[in-house]
C-alpha cells in the first residue's frame, strides 16, 4: 500500500538540503545516500546518486523519467546469477545445435 495522497511524496529534508547546495554551487560530485525510500521530486534532475544497496553504491544519475520514483528502485539489491549450474549449460548448449 502507497504513502496517503494528502501527505505528498517522502522526500529525505538532509538530502534535499545537499542537492539545493550542489544546485547553488554548480557543483556535479555524487552525492551519497542510504535514503533508498526517497521519492524523486523535479529538483533532482541531472544529479547523480551513489545509492546504498546493502553492500556497495550504485551511482544514479537521475533524468526526467524517473521522478516519482524512488532512489531504491534504481540500485538492485540482488545479483541474478542464472538457473542451473553445468547441467543447464550443456543441455542449452545441445538445444542450440540441433
Amino acid at each position: 500500500m502507497g504513502r496517503s495522497s494528502k501527505k505528498g511524496p517522502y522526500i529525505n529534508e538532509r538530502l534535499m538540503l545537499k542537492v539545493t547546495k550542489m544546485i547553488e554551487g554548480n557543483e556535479k560530485r555524487p552525492i551519497k545516500t542510504w535514503a533508498r525510500d526517497c521519492a524523486i521530486p523535479p529538483e533532482f534532475v541531472g544529479q547523480t546518486f551513489a545509492v546504498h544497496n546493502g553492500k556497495e553504491f550504485i551511482p544514479v544519475f537521475v533524468s526526467e523519467n524517473m521522478v516519482g520514483h524512488k532512489l531504491g528502485e534504481f540500485s538492485p539489491t540482488r545479483k541474478f546469477r542464472g538457473h542451473g549450474g553445468k547441467l543447464a549449460k550443456m543441455t542449452g548448449s545441445s538445444a542450440s545445435k540441433a
